[in-house]
This record gives structure tokens, C-alpha cells and sequence, in this order.
């Protein structure tokens, strides 16, 4: 019998094909997929993945956006079909996005990017560099937080303190296999990631993704989160960003999002989705879906115009 695809293969959760793959290179030669959708004329839009998961996971965004975006997906290294590479690190993750943005937008372009968990602490760690700044003109971030993750994690249902931070560390960085997708991996997976009333084709698409990660890929990166201190790139991302958050995720409590609208220098809004766990673009793939267009709509469409009205005034005053 052959092996289960990594993603499901029908339904609102099944990736589409993309208009081009392309391989991108690292600042430390790493490898990365990466995807584009829609067309070449049309705003940019990248989506940054989290923890376990790969470019499948916005499935939903991307069949939404690709009528009137250009959606750039990538998969994380050692994610989806980027291979492994001995650097797991912040910096390593913001190197990655800086290549990619570098290797898919055109002199002078600016994209929105959205970075769910894993994602959005790659956006907060590239925040101080030039070259992002440079390229980015706002930020969505989806479940996610800067610094401790694991101490303020409520997956375990003890009390906060040493005990439920011991404990909880030694979960999400367990090396054990997670196996084959089953009833109970399923439910699992929906207790630990997900709100209580998760679809099941929705909780499906996600066990799929996560179990399709390797298993010392998820361990490595898991000790990494584990460490995460990135409260200085929060207070450095400083272009319009959007904060939204699950009131049932277990992963990275809404005290997180609450404190990155708190610290960062241009927060447009923060948006709690009552029930809702970790996995928000795919439990609330509408909602997740139009905050990207109503960043881009103000803050790239809107811009683009905003130039080219001064550049006709300028020729007519010429």
C-alpha cells in the first residue's frame, strides 16, 4: 500500500497547483520551495508557515488570493520540500525570508506577509534587517509569540509554575514518532492545536501536515521555540501589523498577542476569534483570508495608487 500524501488531496484544504516552483538559496545555501500563485502583475502576498506544518497549510488563503494576488508560499527548512539543514536558528529563519522575498518581488516591491506561529517569529527575527524593511509593507501575525512560549503554554492542564513548564517542554520536544493519522492522533491533534468545535475535514488537513513532518526536524526546532527570545524584533517591526489570535489556543495563549499589540510600533488591530485554537488560518480560513486583503488593499493597492496620481500630477505640472 503506498504511503498517505502529506496534505489531503481534495476539498477547500487541498493546495493548488502553483503557476511556478522555484528553488531558493539561503544565506547559508539552504534550500528552500518555494510557490507562486496567481498572477505575476497582481500585489504580493508571502505566507510563512509554523512549527510541523508547510506551504499546505495555507491552502485556503492561497485558493482565495490567487484570483487578484500573487501568493508566494514557502516551505520552512527541513518543512514540506525544503530539506533539512544543520542551522536551526531565529537568524537562519530570518535569512530564509529575506531570500525569498529577495528571489520573488521586483526591484521596488513591496509585499503584505502573513506568518502563522513558527512564521510569525521568523517575521519578528528578520524585523531590524534593512532588506525587509525594504520589502515589506505590512504584517499579519497569526498564533503566534516572541518569548515564553513554553512557560505560558496552557497544553497541559496543571497550573503555571515549574511543574507545567517542565512538563510542557518535554512534550513539544518529545522525539517520539507521531505515526500514522489515526482517531486518536486526530483527536490529539485537535485537543492540543485546535478549538472544540473544529470541522473535521478542517482538524483532517492538519493532522495530515503535521504528522508529514520528520521527526528530528520537529524535535530541533521544537528546542529552538523552546529558547525563543524575540521581543526586540517586535518593537523593531515597524510597519503597519495586524495581531489575531485564538481565545482556545493552547499553543500561544491570546496573553501573547496581547503583548505583541502592546509593544509593537504600529499595531492596525488585534482580533480574538472566540473558540478558536492554534491552527487559525485553517479554523477561521475567511477571516485570516480577509485581513490579508484589507493589508494589502491599504497599505500596497492603495499606495501603488497613491504613486501614480503623483507621478501623472507631477508630469502634468511639468
Amino acid at each position: 500500500m503506498s504511503p498517505r500524501p502529506p496534505h489531503v488531496v481534495s476539498g477547500p484544504y487541498a493546495p493548488p497547483a502553483a503557476r511556478r516552483d522555484l528553488t531558493v538559496a539561503s544565506a547559508d545555501g539552504a534550500r528552500l520551495h518555494v510557490e507562486v500563485h496567481g498572477p505575476q502583475d497582481a500585489p504580493p502576498v508571502v505566507l510563512a508557515h509554523g512549527w510541523t506544518c508547510s506551504t499546505a497549510f495555507w491552502a485556503a488563503q492561497i485558493r482565495a488570493l490567487a484570483a487578484d494576488h500573487r501568493v508566494i508560499a514557502y516551505d520552512q527548512r527541513g518543512h514540506g520540500r525544503s530539506p533539512a539543514s544543520a542551522a536551526c536558528t531565529t537568524e537562519a529563519l530570518a535569512d530564509d525570508l529575506e531570500a525569498v522575498l529577495s528571489a520573488t518581488l521586483e526591484p521596488g516591491e513591496k509585499a503584505v506577509v502573513a506568518g502563522h506561529s513558527m512564521g510569525g517569529m521568523t517575521v519578528m527575527a528578520a524585523a531590524p534587517r534593512p532588506a525587509f524593511r525594504a520589502r515589506v509593507a505590512a504584517v499579519l501575525l497569526c498564533s503566534t509569540g516572541s518569548a515564553r512560549l513554553v512557560a505560558e503554554s496552557t497544553l497541559l492542564p496543571l497550573g503555571p509554575g515549574r511543574p507545567r513548564t517542565w512538563l510542557t517542554r518535554r512534550v513539544l520536544g518529545s522525539r517520539a514518532p507521531l505515526g500514522p493519522v489515526t482517531p486518536l492522533a486526530r483527536a490529539v491533534l485537535r485537543f492540543g492545536t485546535m478549538g472544540a468545535g473544529s470541522a473535521p475535514d478542517m482538524v483532517e488537513a492538519c493532522a495530515r501536515i503535521v504528522h508529514a513532518c520528520p521527526r528530528r526536524v520537529r524535535h530541533a526546532w521544537s528546542q529552538v521555540l523552546a529558547g525563543l527570545d524575540l521581543d526586540h524584533g517586535v518593537r523593531e517591526l515597524a510597519v503597519p501589523t495586524a495581531v489575531l489570535v485564538g481565545t482556545a489556543d493552547r499553543l500561544t495563549p491570546p496573553v501573547h498577542a496581547r503583548r505583541l499589540a502592546a509593544e509593537l510600533p504600529q499595531c492596525t488591530g488585534l482580533t480574538e476569534l472566540p473558540g478558536l485554537g492554534h491552527m487559525t488560518p485553517v479554523e477561521a480560513h475567511e477571516k485570516v483570508t480577509r485581513q490579508i486583503r484589507e493589508l494589502v488593499a491599504t497599505y500596497v493597492t492603495a499606495d501603488a495608487d497613491a504613486d501614480r496620481t503623483a507621478d501623472t500630477q507631477v508630469k502634468e505640472g511639468a
